[in-house]
């Protein structure tokens, strides 16, 4: 691993400091470590100095040439400020605090409607019932069908044509 030329490690959350074996990378043409949550001081080579201040850019606990945040001993100035806050986590609070409320508005909408008013009531089990004998005709056609033929020379597509399209 000492002759990588580029190495993106951009938005990944690291945390914690640059490891030393970096250093040890020589032909390294590009190196980009910004918008992480690095910390501690840069490590001291004439290869990690050469990349330009974006390569580094919003880690705030990080210190050392080329960034302007001198350390002191080899330590901050001032104490790290390591707050990783999952940002983009899909499933935070938030998201599931409005699913639920998004699953209960729509459930008392459908299911409070057919609760509270008769006529719709009806007109839903009247469509389940004959959601259910068309299910069963389709079904039976589509066995019949195939019992019938013993050569087997009706396609399955031709099958379920006819079974799902004769009505």
């Amino acid at each position: 691993m000492t002759s990588l030329d580029s190495l993106d490690l951009s938005r990944n959350r690291l945390v914690g400091s640059i490891p030393l074996s970096l250093a040890q990378i020589y032909r390294l043409g590009v190196l980009d470590l910004s918008h992480n949550h690095l910390s501690g001081e840069i490590p001291t080579s004439s290869q990690l100095q050469i990349f330009i201040k974006s390569s580094y850019e919003d880690n705030i606990d990080l210190c050392g040439p080329p960034l302007e945040k001198l350390c002191i001993d080899g330590e901050l100035t001032q104490k790290p400020n390591v707050n990783v806050y999952e940002e983009y986590l899909f499933f935070n609070n938030e998201f599931l605090i409005s699913m639920g409320i998004g699953f209960t508005a729509s459930f008392w909408m459908v299911f409070g409607s057919i609760l509270f008013k008769r006529s719709w009531r009806r007109s839903y089990f009247n469509f389940l019932n004959n959601l259910k004998d068309n299910v069963h005709v389709k079904i039976a056609i589509f066995v019949t069908v195939l019992k019938q033929d013993k050569d087997y020379q009706v396609t399955i597509s031709y099958v379920l044509y006819i079974a799902f399209f004769m009505y």
